[in-house]
């Protein structure tokens, strides 16, 4: 619908000017595949990419093509080997891009992110020299109420059932909150600055992209 398209292309220039005063930059992009040229664009050639678990960038397909650069690639989801897997997400917070998505972006420009394992979150917050956030615009939050609670229960819910996690929620369909063994929401990480500029790049797509 083209209003709706509209209306978020007007939140989309509201979050990418607070992001700026966030020490962060913010993109706006129409559609996917503009997204992935941009985020080709970004990376050059004879450099150390990685990323976190993303469904957003699953669906766009960019891990793919950069796969065909010269690029050095760390991809901790392309090995069974648990051991592996591990130490290549160890190894992926000394690359020099390393890609995500966010679970919700308040209109203020601010990051809500869970988090599992945990990688993710803390390439986020240090170790990459670069890092991409590619965004739908579902996952835009009025606030950090609303954010938190989009990420509970649009992301980390859908992402315990993909999992097959032993959870409450896989059977609830909501959070609760709880402490199993098999939780995800390990940590819970807001990103209010960015005190290198420019290190974090924020691509926000006016289509709806991952949970």
């Amino acid at each position: 619908m083209e209003s709706k398209k509209a209306a978020n292309k007007l939140k989309i220039d509201t979050v990418i000017k607070n992001l700026e005063k966030r020490g962060m930059e913010g993109h706006y992009c129409q559609t996917s595949e503009e997204a992935v040229e941009l985020i080709l664009s970004m990376i050059p050639d004879k450099t150390i990419v990685s990323w976190g678990g993303s469904a957003t960038l699953n669906e766009l397909g960019v891990k793919g093509k950069l796969a065909e650069r010269d690029l050095e690639i760390i991809d901790p989801y392309s090995t069974s080997d648990s051991a592996e897997s591990m130490e290549r997400r160890r190894r992926g917070l000394l690359s020099d891009y390393y890609l995500m998505s966010t679970n919700a972006l308040t209109m203020d420009g601010e990051l809500v992110n869970i988090d599992g394992t945990s990688n993710r979150v803390a390439a986020l917050c240090f170790g990459p020299k670069n890092v991409i956030v590619v965004a739908g615009a579902n996952k835009l939050a009025i606030g950090l109420d609303d954010a938190f609670t989009r990420a509970k229960l649009s992301a980390a819910v859908p992402n315990n059932v993909r999992l097959k996690r032993n959870n409450p929620c896989t059977i609830t369909g909501t959070c609760n909150n709880c402490l199993s063994k098999d939780c995800i929401c390990c940590n819970i990480v807001t990103t209010r600055y960015c005190g290198t500029p420019g290190r974090i790049q924020v691509i926000l797509v006016n289509e709806e992209l991952g949970y």
